[in-house]
């Protein structure tokens, strides 16, 4: 590790004005973003990875990261955040998979970021406040005026597919889905492909009679970033294919749908973010522990007689799942392709599946 790296001081600037003095880490040049928490234990690698952190600061709960190193099979897609803070960075990691220390990965990808800040402090502050902006920056600026100005804008079109692409089935294909990407996490794609799923992935803005003439077997909406309610042409499209092909969306995918289906999102004062957000089934009545990584929620009652709600969130009774009648489509929102995280609601791609084959007609 650089020593010289971790002896140069930096502040992470809240737009409430808090300075905390830290040390720096990663790229040296500073950035403004959303600043939030994730409570996960583990899995700093595919929250470093996820494209639905694009145009945020990220910062752990979890006192000591990167212990287990870089592992390239791990990430989930490009790197979308705008910083990152610790409480510790392990200079030393230790496991059988690893390929280099986090430090530098954030600097090959040019992202700033601190530790040796009071994290748990500053979670208390966005608990109780909410989600503010944030700088990270060598010297604490005299005018807050960048940070309190600062949105996350045009989100999915910056971390959406530019193409389309084909990931083939493991093993023999059954069926053939398209997925449309609004910043979709690899490990969506292959929870399919090991269901014997070809899928096709679409780019955010794609029309929806080139991905219905590929006469899929199902549709596939993918999570991503940013205020849902600014994504006019993907919701404009989703209208056009909702009923006529089996549909399954996830995170964004499933606010997206609510939008669609003539609902409502709102923002939460600080989301959800980590692998261990309970969530209640309100048809089989079981809790389940789910990943999440979300800042807006479907307000379930905007859907009334359009939709029903399948799921809700045991903390705050936030929407979690929503199906539509005669539809043949549901969405979560939480993470079934969770990765790191509980794989206890990894059923829900097999329900999907199914839907394909004709078993069910939600």
């Amino acid at each position: 590790m650089n020593e010289i790296q971790f002896s140069k001081k930096a502040y992470l600037v809240l737009s409430n004005g808090s300075v905390y003095e830290g040390v720096r880490i990663g790229s040296m040049r500073d950035s403004v973003g959303e600043l939030v928490f994730t409570t996960g234990m583990t899995g700093y690698l595919e929250t470093l990875t996820d494209p639905s952190y694009c145009g945020q600061i990220v910062m752990q709960t979890f006192p000591l990261i990167g212990n287990y190193g870089v592992i390239s099979p791990d990430f989930e897609g490009k790197t979308a955040v705008r910083g990152y803070v610790v409480r510790e960075m392990c200079d030393a990691p230790s496991n059988f998979r690893s390929e280099g220390e986090l430090n530098e990965f954030l600097i090959s990808n040019d992202i700033p970021g601190i530790m040796g800040v009071d994290t748990r402090e500053i979670t208390r502050i966005i608990r109780e406040e909410g989600v503010m902006n944030a700088m990270i920056c060598s010297e604490v600026p005299h005018d807050l005026s960048e940070i309190i100005t600062y949105r996350v804008e045009k989100a999915v079109e910056t971390v959406s597919a530019d193409r389309t692409e084909v990931f083939p089935a493991e093993g023999d294909r059954k069926f053939r889905v398209a997925l449309m990407d609004y910043g979709a996490k690899k490990n969506i794609i292959r929870s399919l492909q090991q269901r014997g799923c070809e899928v096709t992935v679409f780019p955010q803005n794609a029309k929806a009679e080139e991905v219905l003439a590929m006469k899929p077997d199902g549709l596939m909406l993918s999570n991503g970033p940013g205020d849902p309610e600014e994504n006019v042409i993907p919701i404009a499209e989703l209208k056009k294919m909702i009923g006529k092909v089996p549909t399954f969306g996830i995170c964004l995918g499933h606010q997206l749908t609510a939008l669609a289906m003539g609902g409502k999102t709102v923002k939460l004062k600080y989301g959800h973010r980590g692998a261990n957000q309970p969530v209640k089934d309100l048809i089989g009545g079981r809790t389940y522990i789910t990943s999440q990584n979300h800042g807006y929620a479907v307000v379930a009652d905007s859907l009334e007689g359009v939709g029903r709600q399948t799921f809700i969130n045991a903390n705050d009774q936030s929407c979690e799942g929503m199906e539509y009648p005669g539809k043949n489509c549901f969405t979560v929102q939480f993470h079934p392709e969770a990765c790191g995280g509980p794989r206890d609601t990894g059923f829900l791609f097999d329900r999907f599946i199914s839907m394909m084959g004709g078993e069910r007609n939600a």
